[in-house]
């Protein structure tokens, strides 16, 4: 099984908008704001104030009252400029610091499998951060 096979066989998106909401907001970076306010054509410092607040030191995009991101309706309204932890999911670092991260994401959304093994996870989570990189 080749790892692009490995990791569609542990994800599929349901296009739910599920990871859209809530759970600890979507961290941006400033790449990420540049891109966002070109295609909204507005400034960096328009996208950080109107949609950004920080989570300790890292700007994360705001939510809408309902818990979902500000740029959710019924889908993204950003999506050809989504921020890279948006592009990434599920397949963020924090797995690879705890598995179990993976277990609890898998409890919200249901395109992550969870009956596969801790090891299967952590293998398929690197080769999708190493080929992103």
């Amino acid at each position: 099984m080749s790892p692009d096979e490995a990791v569609s066989d542990i994800f599929e998106c349901r296009r739910c908008g599920d990871c859209c909401r809530g759970y600890g907001g979507t961290v941006v970076d400033q790449a990420d704001i540049r891109a966002i306010a070109a295609y909204l054509d507005m400034t960096p410092e328009r996208i950080r104030s109107r949609y950004c607040v920080l989570s300790g030191t890292r700007p994360v995009l705001t939510q809408q009252p309902n818990g979902y991101c500000a740029f959710w309706d019924r889908l993204c309204t950003i999506h050809p400029v989504k921020p890279r932890m948006c592009r990434d999911w599920p397949f963020i670092r924090s797995v690879l610091v705890d598995v179990a991260n993976w277990r609890i994401m898998a409890g919200l959304c249901p395109g992550i499998r969870t009956d596969i093994s801790d090891g299967q996870i952590i293998a398929c989570v690197k080769e999708k951060i190493r080929t992103a990189s």
